[in-house]
């Protein structure tokens, strides 16, 4: 099973970890990603999140699978807030079920990485004398570009 979720709502985390449980699994292994107060020696005051939430599922449900298909994970939930978020608030959050230990860190690593690098989230560092938009592809508008879909695994 896969869950994926775009939301403005608080992420459990507890909540994602109970939706992956299964009697069958040994291990399961949970991320959060938590707004911090700094960023490259600059403070930050909190950080905005824009997403194109329908591909950006989308896109998640892949990973997801990818993830079960190469590491044996049997459940993955992956959700992403979007939205103003203050700090120490919970903007990604991952739960992932395996049978055994290492497949489960294996798979949460493998799904954190390519949300990062895949997934149309936009997330803008608010300072206390401005903003910026951060990412790694191409700025346009101040935003970056949307990433390529990749269509193989």
């Amino acid at each position: 099973m896969v869950y994926v979720k775009i939301t403005e709502e608080v992420i459990s985390a507890n909540a994602l970890a109970s939706r992956v449980r299964s009697d069958a699994d040994g291990a399961i292994v949970s991320f959060e990603g938590v707004v911090r107060d700094n960023n490259a020696g600059k403070g930050v005051s909190y950080l905005e999140y824009e997403a194109y939430a329908e591909m950006a599922e989308r896109e998640m449900a892949v990973i997801g699978s990818e993830a079960m298909r190469v590491y044996g994970a049997t459940n993955v939930a992956i959700v992403h807030r979007v939205g103003r978020l203050e700090i120490g608030e919970v903007s990604i959050a991952i739960a992932v079920a395996a049978p055994h230990r290492r497949e489960a860190f294996a798979a949460c690593a493998y799904t954190i990485d390519a949300v990062k690098e895949r997934v149309p989230v936009w997330k803008k560092e608010q300072y206390a004398d401005g903003g910026q938009w951060l990412g790694s592809q191409a700025e346009d508008k101040g935003k970056p570009a949307l990433p390529a879909l990749r269509t193989e695994c």
